[in-house]
């Protein structure tokens, strides 16, 4: 089964982020989908400089029929949110990520996920990041984000 490729577009002001120059190719579980069928999604730097994405959520990710299953929306806030720490300065692993789901969401729709780092404290980072459709709050997070002692960064390359 072909799935077309989905034109996912900027907002005026936002910067295209290459994820894969920052964590590589292999560290990249939802977005490094090849097939498109799972999910389509494009990486910017927002006016403010947060990390923001622009996912597709395809028909394997079904859950609800017709919608995202909760599973693949948490996948996206792992890479969206352990990447906006990353992109920071960061270089983490994601230590706990607690998300609370408002709406469904539907399948075949282009969503927005915004993040932003909002504290740094010895080696945690906290995350926090939404999905958006428009207006509507589809989902929240919270993200704990552990660095990295030095010797496991240069293991990542």
């Amino acid at each position: 089964m072909d799935i077309e490729k989905v034109d996912i577009p900027a907002e005026a002001g936002w910067q295209e982020f290459d994820a894969p120059a920052l964590v590589g190719e292999t560290l990249r579980f939802v977005s490094g989908d090849r097939t498109g069928r799972r999910f389509q999604m494009r990486y910017f730097r927002n006016a403010e400089g947060h990390l923001v994405a622009r996912v597709w959520f395809g028909p394997e990710t079904e859950g609800p029929p017709g919608h995202a299953h909760g599973g693949s929306i948490a996948a996206v806030f792992d890479e969206v949110l352990g990447l906006a720490a990353w992109a920071a300065g960061y270089p983490i692993v994601v230590g706990n990520l607690n998300i609370s789901f408002r709406h469904l969401l539907p399948l075949r729709t282009i969503v927005q996920v915004d993040s932003e780092v909002v504290e740094a404290a010895g080696r945690k980072v906290k995350v926090r990041g939404r999905i958006t459709l428009g207006d509507k709050v589809l989902a929240e997070a919270d993200c704990l984000c552990i660095t990295l002692p030095e010797e496991k960064r240069g293991q990542l390359g």
